[in-house]
């Protein structure tokens, strides 16, 4: 058979084989990009401290992921950007909270501030979120960063445990529906709930939310098919734990900022500004989500931005990603923990996290639960580690 001849169908999965792992430029742009999330973590910890504005802090993000994408890779056409806009959820939000201009919300003492946000590069994609616990020192890694106590430190021990525990069952030959039943027992110890509807996603080249999904929790009317994790995938493994009830909901519809362009749906827009603001969409955010504070005005008139999504949103152009709250059980509190990183599943068999937070920058967790599960224990007891550099090491000595 000639080139002329060649089956497309051949040539797309020749395409596809070239953007997974056994790429080794492929594995450089997602370490590339996570190096970048990672660096803009560590910048922003210090920053979250009482009387701070969340508007500000988003913004110091975003600026940063932009900032550092732009200084590398310079000599090639490719598309960089924000995967996922920078988002601050505290308390008992569950997530997506990502401020408007406006925004007047200040960080206090005590607030459990979880931050989750990611970038790109070439459409392979980073993203990390992390929970801290506001205080009056400063999280630079020089100054301790104060130990969590009482049903905070339950959450965090066990948002932390759970993530610990899934990313040693996300592996080559396990199933999907594998994970959820440990997370359970992992949140009955610690007294928390793990929050309903949150599911680990596969991604993929520009996908931040693929259809291959590890359900943490299945919400009742949640129906996921088991599929086997195979070498080569990579994953954004995402834990939230909650000590409230564990059901989260949308409470204010217009507090939602963060959309993502719906690619199945097309509609004929009526509205002059909704034609502008879908055309910036396509444009500068085709497949990744965005938050309104990134849209270019129509006429340089904010105003035609909220008009224009309402066009977009009642003909389901867009997904959007609502600010979600979960509440504290009869005469309780509820806090909500989260902790996600990105997995790549290589293709020789081990687990590489690319987005972590430095061990000094995080706040030890002083909960009085603790896992007993023999089960369990072996779990978090299995080694994801590269073996040669573990043989690298031992040389080295």
């Amino acid at each position: 058979m000639s080139d002329d001849e060649r089956d497309p169908e051949e040539e797309e999965e020749e395409e596809e084989e070239d953007q997974d792992l056994t790429n080794s430029d492929v594995v450089t742009k997602y370490k590339a990009a996570a190096d970048i999330t990672n660096k803009c973590l560590v910048t922003l910890l210090p920053k979250l401290v009482p009387g701070a504005k969340l508007i500000d802090l988003c913004k110091t993000v975003d600026d940063m992921m932009n900032a550092e994408l732009a200084a590398i890779f310079k000599g090639k056409k490719l598309e960089k950007g924000i995967a996922f806009p920078c988002c601050l959820s505290l308390n008992n939000v569950v997530g997506h909270y990502c401020p408007a201009d406006d925004d007047t919300v200040t960080l206090k003492a005590g607030d459990v501030a979880k931050v989750d946000f990611g970038c790109h590069i070439d459409g392979y994609i980073a993203t990390q979120a992390h929970t801290h616990v506001v205080s009056d020192s400063a999280a630079d890694g020089a100054t301790p960063v104060p130990p969590v106590t009482g049903r905070v430190a339950d959450a965090v021990a066990c948002a932390q445990t759970c993530f610990d525990a899934a990313v040693r069952l996300i592996r080559p030959g396990k199933k999907t529906d594998e994970v959820d039943k440990v997370l359970a027992k992992i949140a009955e110890v610690y007294g928390c709930q793990i929050v309903e509807g949150v599911m680990t996603h596969q991604m993929k080249r520009f996908v931040i939310d693929g259809n291959k999904v590890i359900p943490n929790k299945p919400a009742t009317d949640q129906r996921v098919d088991s599929q086997e994790i195979e070498a080569g995938e990579v994953y954004a493994v995402d834990i939230v734990v909650s000590t409230g009830e564990g059901h989260s909901r949308m409470i204010d519809e217009r507090q939602t900022t963060v959309y993502k362009r719906a690619l199945d749906m097309e509609y004929k827009l009526k509205m002059k500004a909704a034609r502008a603001v879908f055309s910036d969409i396509n444009k500068r955010f085709p497949a990744l989500p965005f938050t309104t504070r990134y849209l270019e005005p129509p006429e340089g008139k904010a105003s035609l931005i909220k008009l224009g999504m309402k066009e977009l949103l009642d003909h389901e152009l867009l997904y959007a990603y609502p600010v979600l709250y979960d509440k504290a059980e009869k005469h309780g509190e509820c806090h909500v923990v989260q902790v996600k990183g990105t997995i790549l599943l290589m293709p020789s068999g081990w687990s590489d996290r690319v987005t972590k937070v430095p061990p000094e920058m995080v706040a030890e967790a002083k909960s009085d639960k603790k896992v007993e599960d023999q089960e369990i224990l072996d779990i978090l007891a299995t080694s994801i580690d590269n073996p040669k550099k573990k043989k690298d090491k031992k040389k080295k000595k």
